[in-house]
């Protein structure tokens, strides 16, 4: 792991090269990608998404097992869970925490992570709780959250729906602000739309100690998304994603109601727009159409989880690569335009 170029509290708190992590994608970031951005000095969360015992096992052993023993990056490596769906089944969790190697980190996502935060907490795992509006903010803490992640709804993959939800570029400065007011040693992550270096030295102008980055790197080579579904995303643009419950419900996800999923508008998609109450009342149909496509690498019948930032992404390139470019890009940027190391706080 290089030496970093940007230095702050993240980076320093995490061992990290750079204020970047991995978002915990579920079923798409697995032990490969989580080792490889471990390796580039990120903070690395495994996608434990639904919590799926068997997944769960198998791709965070992987990962264990590629980063072969080097505690510097073991100590970047962690994992990421769905809180609602925690309280139905914590097998995947408490195998976690049975684990020799404690997670650097666990983020608890979509409901109250009060219970699980109490737990990571007790054995001094940091905390780190995503949230999608002001009013999520003070129970994230309450809980014993040490990073807010601020998701806005430009983020692929579930998040806050778009009546509810909020934008990024505003979402960010208003945490930072409350932050710096009432609990100044939090810090503070954005989500949703940072695909480049511009995209995480914004984020940090406008307060935050870094970024959690989800769909550029899903489009690297050791993701667990097809090769298809990729070769499809390049050729996207942030207008051809959307917002809605209809891939929840063709693949059975009982999410709850203020959550809806980003991916792109295909064919599949469009054929269900404006009738969603006739698709949930009746799905059965639809939901073979789609696990058939889905099956078959359909991507007319099936999805593709990205976001709005799918038209800032121009290759397929290993996690290494874009981690790298990333973090030299922002500190070019918030040096102005100088190279050389940075240290950056926000202010309180």
């Amino acid at each position: 792991m290089q030496k970093p170029l940007i230095t702050n509290r993240f980076v320093e708190r995490f061992n990290l090269s750079t204020p970047i992590a991995l978002a915990p994608m579920a079923l798409a970031n697995g032990g490969n990608l989580a080792a490889a951005c471990a390796r580039a000095g990120a903070l690395s969360l495994v996608g434990g998404g639904y919590g799926d015992l068997v997944w769960t096992q198998r791709e965070y052993s992987e990962a264990i097992s590629l980063l072969d023993g080097n505690q510097d990056n073991l100590s970047r490596l962690g994992c990421g869970f769905i809180s609602w769906k925690l309280a139905e089944d914590r097998s995947a969790f408490d195998w976690l925490l049975d684990q020799p190697q404690k997670p650097a980190a666990v983020m608890l996502s979509f409901g109250d992570p009060t219970a699980f935060a109490k737990i990571l907490s007790d054995l001094n795992i940091p905390v780190i709780c995503q949230i999608q509006t002001m009013a999520q903010l003070p129970q994230a803490l309450d809980a014993g959250a040490s990073v807010i992640v601020a998701q806005g709804t430009e983020a692929g993959g579930h998040g806050m729906n778009e009546r509810e939800g909020r934008n990024t570029f505003t979402f960010v400065p208003e945490i930072a602000d409350w932050l710096a007011k009432h609990s100044p040693q939090t810090i503070l992550l954005a989500a949703g739309g940072i695909a480049d270096g511009r995209g995480l030295a914004a984020a940090m102008t406008l307060g935050a100690d870094g970024a959690l980055i989800g769909s550029r790197l899903w489009a690297t080579t050791q993701s667990l998304a097809t090769e298809s579904a990729k070769n499809i995303a390049l050729q996207a643009s942030g207008d051809d994603t959307t917002r809605s419950s209809i891939f929840d419900i063709l693949r059975g996800k009982n999410w709850p109601e203020q959550f809806d999923f980003r991916a792109i508008r295909n064919k599949l998609h469009r054929k269900w727009e404006g009738r969603i109450d006739e698709l949930r009342s009746d799905p059965a149909a639809a939901m073979e159409d789609y696990a058939s496509g889905a099956g078959q690498e359909d991507y007319d019948r099936a999805h593709i989880t990205v976001g709005q930032d799918v038209g800032l992404i121009n290759d397929i390139s290993s996690a290494e690569e874009v981690i790298d470019n990333i973090g030299q890009e922002a500190a070019r940027l918030l040096n102005g335009g100088n190279t050389g190391k940075i240290a950056t706080r926000r202010l309180a």
